[in-house]
């Protein structure tokens, strides 16, 4: 009782923004993680003395409650100080640092994302969101006029612009899915993604995680079933590095994708693209690389020219972090607290949930809607009345309000959330 009474009068000076720092590099951390090394993931899911601990990492605000994380998420205080700490390094003497100190650092960043992601670290190369990581892959690959790409309504608007785009200038086939969400029939969903293949389907784009209601496809299944048939497979990956565990060659993908301030918590602008090491002598990269690299080196898709160094340094700390906590743990945590807002707001008459509950289908993210109400309606009067920031989504089929929330969110927000929500629904 004496160790609570002194962490609670500790998390009092979260309120103050200048005792925060002293409060992040206090001992409390490093214990709560000792601490955690007796607990199952599930049973620390449920245990708020450690997660108030991990809160306090972070600078989130303390009047607004984010639950739009699946937009972008906060980094924790100790990536926000090393990206200002090699942004100050850098402005001593930029083309001394950045070209000779910095640039040269970036092989320990890949070979620590490789080895977070399970693959090789030549099969990595970093860059800035999933956009420009996928962009590469789509304006990369070889195709002729007549081939075909299979790709769904439901993906993420930047991929289907992009794909549109060369379906303008290079005359390729665009077939398109329409998914029914939620569901849990891996069949169904390997047959969809797979129906319309011809001898002419050259790629077929799956989401790991559709990011409008969190559905996480079975993109094992799918991408063998496609492989099977001969097209290679391309993964949006945009919501799920850092959001549960998995290794990136065990999707069983040729390309994927990801931006790496979502679930990683990673500064903001960073993102990392993955490609099967016998596939990258196929693609051209998006921004012209230098002769002298081999048309086999993954680093081909790094020569953007003056790059922001500092960001890409603090992955690092973004790593680390995320390590510190153990991934399993985050999982855990995070599929707890989509738990806890929704078994509290299911007996609520009109309200629908779009998002599978079922453990392979979903994580943090889930969608909701109340019969009868806008989702714009809903989501303006969730920040408006009760200071809950998420997202109303109107997209093809998908009609619902997104709920995403991280390990620094608390029950205490989440209350919040669920109280608006019984409010708006007049329960």
């Amino acid at each position: 009782m004496a160790n609570r009474r002194s962490f609670l009068k500790k998390s009092a000076a979260l309120f103050s923004i200048t005792n925060l720092p002293q409060f992040v590099h206090s001992e409390e951390i490093n214990a709560a993680i000792q601490r955690a090394q007796n607990s199952t993931p599930e049973i620390l899911a449920a245990d708020e003395d450690f997660w108030a601990t991990i809160k306090s990492a972070y600078t989130a605000s303390n009047t607004i409650i984010n639950l739009n994380n699946g937009g972008v998420s906060p980094s924790p205080k100790v990536v926000q100080d090393a990206m200002q700490r090699y942004s100050q390094l850098a402005n001593e003497a930029p083309s001394y640092y950045m070209w000779q100190i910095l640039d040269k650092g970036r092989e320990n960043l890949r070979a620590k994302l490789a080895n977070l992601a399970g693959c090789d670290p030549n099969e990595i190369a970093i860059n800035r969101n999933t956009t420009e990581a996928l962009d590469n892959v789509i304006f990369g690959l070889d195709f002729e006029k007549g081939d075909e790409v299979i790709l769904t309504r439901q993906d993420y608007p930047n991929m289907i612009n992009a794909w549109k785009q060369r379906e303008k200038r290079d005359g390729i086939v665009l077939k398109w899915i329409d998914l029914e969400l939620p569901t849990d029939d891996t069949d169904y969903l390997v047959k969809k993604y797979t129906e319309q293949i011809t001898s002419k389907t050259k790629l077929v784009q799956v989401n790991h995680i559709i990011n409008w209601t969190g559905h996480i496809n079975p993109v094992k299944e799918i991408a063998a079933a496609v492989h099977a048939k001969g097209p290679e497979v391309m993964i949006d990956g945009a919501h799920t590095f850092g959001h549960f565990v998995f290794s990136v060659p065990e999707l069983g993908g040729d390309y994927y994708g990801t931006s790496l301030h979502k679930w990683m918590s990673a500064t903001i602008g960073s993102g990392m693209l993955w490609i099967k090491k016998e596939k990258i002598h196929k693609v051209w990269p998006l921004m012209g690389a230098p002769e002298t690299l081999d048309k086999n080196d993954i680093r081909k898709f790094e020569s953007l020219g003056t790059r922001n160094f500092p960001i890409e340094y603090s992955i690092a700390t973004a790593i680390d972090f995320h390590q510190m906590i153990g991934p399993e743990r985050k999982e855990a945590r995070l599929r707890y607290l989509r738990d806890y807002w929704v078994n509290k707001c299911s007996d609520i008459p009109t309200f629908i949930l779009n998002t599978s509950l079922t453990k392979s289908y979903s994580c943090a993210i889930a969608n909701f809607s109340l019969d009868g109400i806008e989702p714009g309606d809903i989501a303006t009067k969730l920040f408006t009345e009760h200071s809950v920031h998420c997202v109303s989504i109107v997209w093809e089929n998908i009609k619902g309000v997104r709920i995403a929330p991280h390990v620094y969110t608390s029950l205490y927000d989440l209350d919040a959330l669920v109280k608006g929500i019984h409010k708006i629904a007049g329960k």
